[in-house]
């Protein structure tokens, strides 16, 4: 599924940057002549669970492939596949960052991950799926902690989920924990995800 991130929003149900949020609060059906009473056939059960695994794949960022082989890892966990799904993705580097509100979309915090500007536990990272352990510390390079997207993110911090402590001081995430399912602000039905994966 490719294509402006709005469109995509929109198509999904759900909105993946704060852009989208704006224009789906002012128009949340999507485009057409007929709107909110354009008649909708019923939807398949694949259906629903190829548009919940877009949505999970479109909040994280995460190509097709990534999804495949991060289900695969999570199905030979001894925990919930769904649980085990979750935990791979939240502790993405890119993921973590983006939680902490050190940048405002999963999107630049990829970019933020890319261009070097991270250090792990004092070493640099560049890896966006780089995987985060609990006691993990993320902290921004001191050459970036001027870059105009960091003061901006600092702006509007969000509120932190319990799993991730962030000292706006020193500019540094810790991973305290795997977070639970219910602690994730990701919208999707993770069961259907792994139904949808299963069957392949």
């Amino acid at each position: 599924m490719k294509g402006p991130k709005v469109r995509i929003s929109r198509r999904l149900g759900i909105a993946i940057t704060p852009k989208a949020a704006r224009i789906m609060e002012r128009r949340p059906h999507p485009p057409g002549m007929f709107g909110p009473s354009q008649r909708r056939s019923k939807m398949s059960d694949y259906k629903r669970q190829l548009i919940e695994k877009q949505r999970l794949r479109f909040q994280y960022n995460v190509k097709e492939t990534q999804m495949v082989n991060y289900y695969h890892k999570a199905a030979r966990k001894a925990i919930n596949t769904g649980e085990a799904l979750i935990h791979l993705l939240e502790t993405r580097l890119d993921a973590v960052v983006s939680r902490a509100g050190l940048a405002r979309t999963i999107y630049a915090a990829r970019q933020f991950v890319s261009h070097g500007h991270l250090l792990v536990n004092g070493k640099r990272v560049n890896i966006p799926s780089f995987n985060v352990k609990p006691g993990d510390v993320v902290s921004v390079r001191e050459s970036s902690k001027n870059l105009q997207m960091v003061k901006d993110a600092l702006s509007s911090l969000p509120q932190l989920p319990s799993y991730i402590e962030f000292n706006q001081g020193e500019l540094a995430i810790k991973l305290v924990q795997l977070p639970r399912r219910e602690e994730v602000p990701v919208i999707c039905d993770i069961p259907m995800v792994i139904e949808f994966y299963a069957r392949k």
